[in-house]
């Protein structure tokens, strides 16, 4: 990972388009820097000025006393290029160029300039963040090197936590959220055009950072997976936290793909499975990069032990209405409510009144209002339940006649003593604040809390299980690729060791007549065979039942005919026992131009696509990555066993998606795309799966 320390620490600094007036683009980050304790050099750069916010001024960087480690470019233009220019042959290290109109401009005189930066800086070494940024903000050394008005209205404090944004909105929003609840700030980064240094790079560089305890991410698009992994992996060894909202891929990302399978791995699918091989939480709002912070700030989001046992939410009220809601919100978040030990039933019900709710959810009840102590007799007792992994404290109405700071006191006692995640729902906010400034995770509703919770608890999941997956295939999509007919798509499949039904091509009808008599009469299926029609059953290419030869030869003669009207000259027929199984499911396999290889499975048949319920996998995965993602797919239940019959063998179809993950990163592997669907699963151990309609995409020329 290339040293980006400089733009955090820099022993001196040059504004470039210095300006007097703070409130300028040019001016902010020397008031910044003035007064949020910057102490290296500071060297504002404007040949009009002596004077410059009280300090000497030069007419350019060639005229400063020294090099300046790091400068600020704040000219527009062809003068930021000359700039740019300028500093990379002097040996700045860094630069930070806050000018717009190069490479987010559809003007190309804009993309030219900016690859003139670019190359400038390429022959020295020197890196650009930028153009079009909106700066970096680095509050430990006081390095602010941007101009975002947010650190006005919302003065900056240090702490842990680190936002890096390749917009400046995105960075400057998450960053206000935050210092209005108290929370400090670290780094508040926003890359801009990301045409050298990307956000993700400097984002594993602040996450390098000791103080660092939680990143705040957001990326227009991921241009460069390989930098994303390799922030990933410094998050991971630091044990930090990434929550992430990403935006639109590339256009290449976003190209259509001839198979279901392309289309089910679509954008936000793919992205969703990356983030997760990282055990990054991919957020979907703005709102969601900060939802559960204090949460993660507390350390709620450590894996559970596996020793542990069975755990769950435990919720605790003075409001029997909350009780239900907060369990509601639980079941919505697929969150277990925990189970007592007889124990813990035992001592609450010797702490609370004889009319308060003991079981899980715990129902103090109004006797909070003249028995302040309640909350502290009956969290211990939670606290040291083997079965409690969370908890959720609801408190709808205090006030006047509480002892408020008694009961937030108790509370904070509990998360410290217990080391249990603790969420508070309080709607009134003097009465939050005093338990935010307790140190607690506050949240306005019980839904809020629970959502919160359950974030946290998933995220820590996919965290623990992301170490050693290793790094995406470099694999990608070929300049073109040949559709292979069905009947070489099956055999392909076959090669690779999955089952696929026995199919017969046959030049004409009696030619199917001879292959349904080779199969003994058993029902068959009879369809068109082609490369050129990837989706027959659209254009009525699929004869399904067919138990005699007539029907037989009158449906090969159809599928022939319709060809033959769709231009297919030279179609053949394929003829194929029909095979029954229990559930229709599909696997399939796909090059992604961002992403390389992906793997996806779900429930098959025709409505795959117009009602998706799928999971995609970037290999390599293991068995076991693949029956997990089975298990999140709303079919699961249908898995199992089902009124008296047997469970279907997920091994069989776990077994086809592991062996296409292996040949889609597999060196040499000409296989672009592979659609298996329907695959007929069958119930019962070892019973098999078995691919009864394909269609392969093969790299470059006719042959496989």
């Amino acid at each position: 990972m290339t040293d980006l320390s400089f733009f955090h620490t820099p022993g001196s600094v040059a504004v470039i388009g210095a300006s007097d007036n703070p409130d300028k683009i040019g001016g902010r980050p020397i008031e910044y820097m003035r007064t949020l304790g910057y102490r290296g050099a500071l060297y504002p750069v404007n040949p009009s000025r002596p004077m410059i916010q009280g300090l000497p001024a030069f007419g350019s960087v060639d005229s400063l006393p020294e090099v300046p480690e790091v400068a600020v470019v704040a000219v527009p233009g062809p003068a930021a290029v000359d700039a740019v220019e300028t500093c990379a042959r002097l040996g700045v290290r860094g630069c930070v160029v806050m000018s717009s109109g190069f490479g987010e401009t559809p003007d190309p005189d804009g993309r030219r300039r900016q690859e003139e930066m670019l190359r400038a800086a390429r022959r020295t070494g020197m890196r650009i963040v930028g153009p079009n940024t909106q700066g970096l903000a680095s509050f430990g050394s006081g390095a602010v090197l941007g101009f975002s008005t947010m650190f006005t209205e919302l003065p900056p404090a240090d702490g842990p936590v680190a936002v890096v944004s390749q917009s400046g909105a995105m960075c400057s929003v998450p960053y206000g959220v935050l210092r209005r609840r108290g929370v400090g700030v670290r780094y508040a980064h926003a890359t801009g055009n990301d045409a050298d240094v990307s956000a993700a790079e400097l984002a594993a560089a602040v996450v390098a950072d000791p103080a660092v305890r939680l990143l705040v991410l957001y990326l227009e698009d991921i241009r460069h997976p390989a930098a994303v992994e390799e922030l990933a992996d410094v998050a991971t060894s630091r044990g930090v936290p990434v929550v992430a909202l990403a935006g639109g891929r590339s256009a290449g990302g976003r190209r259509a793909a001839a198979s279901h399978t392309g289309a089910l791995a679509n954008e936000t699918r793919v992205v969703d499975a990356f983030f997760e091989r990282l055990g990054i939480w991919r957020a979907r709002h703005s709102a969601d990069l900060t939802a559960a912070v204090d949460l993660y700030l507390q350390g709620a989001a450590q894996p559970r032990s596996p020793a542990a046992g069975e755990q769950g939410l435990a919720i605790v009220s003075n409001s029997g209405a909350i009780c239900v809601l907060a369990a509601d919100a639980a079941a919505d978040h697929d969150l277990d409510l925990a189970t007592f030990t007889t124990h813990s039933r035992e001592r609450l019900d010797a702490a609370l009144p004889a009319f308060a709710a003991t079981a899980n959810p715990v129902d103090v009840t109004a006797a909070l209002m003249t028995d302040s102590s309640l909350f502290g007799k009956v969290l211990p007792v939670i606290g040291a339940d083997p079965g409690v992994d969370a908890c959720v404290v609801g408190i709808p109405v205090a006030g006047r006649g509480y002892d408020v700071a008694t009961i937030a006191a108790d509370v904070r006692a509990f998360a410290q003593d217990s080391g249990v995640p603790v969420a508070v729902a309080i709607a009134q906010p003097d009465v939050g604040a005093v338990f935010r400034d307790a140190g607690l995770a506050v949240f306005d509703d019980e839904g809020a809390a629970v959502a919160a919770l359950a974030q946290v608890r998933r995220h820590g999941e996919i965290a623990a299980a992301a170490p050693g997956r290793g790094r995406l295939s470099t694999r990608r999509p070929g300049a073109s690729v040949h559709t292979l007919d069905e009947a070489d798509s099956l055999a392909a499949l076959a090669a690779l060791g999955l089952a696929t039904v026995a199919a017969t091509r046959c030049a004409d009808a009696d030619a199917a007549v001879a292959a349904f008599d080779a199969l003994g009469g058993v029902p068959v299926v009879v369809k068109g065979c082609t490369a050129a029609i990837p989706h027959k059953s659209d254009l009525g290419l699929v004869r399904l039942g067919l138990t005699d030869a007539e029907e037989v030869a009158r449906a090969a003669r159809d599928v022939v005919d319709i060809m033959a009207r769709n231009g297919v000259a030279e179609g053949a027929v394929l003829v194929a026992p029909m095979v029954r199984g229990a559930l229709e499911v599909m696997v399939g396999a796909h090059l992604d131009p961002s992403f390389g290889p992906v793997v996806v499975l779900g429930a098959g048949g025709t409505g795959v696509e117009a009602v998706p319920d799928v999971r995609v996998l970037l290999p390599p995965f293991t068995a076991a990555d693949a029956r997990a993602a089975v298990a999140s797919l709303r079919m699961a239940p249908l898995l199992g066993p089902v009124r008296g019959d047997a469970a279907a063998d997920v091994d069989a179809w776990v077994d086809m998606a592991v062996r296409l993950g292996r040949e889609m990163v597999r060196p040499g592997s000409r296989i672009a795309s592979v659609d298996a669907n329907p695959v007929m699963l069958h119930r019962g151990v070892g019973a098999g799966a078995v691919a009864v309609d394909a269609l392969v995409l093969v790299d470059g020329g006719a042959e496989l």
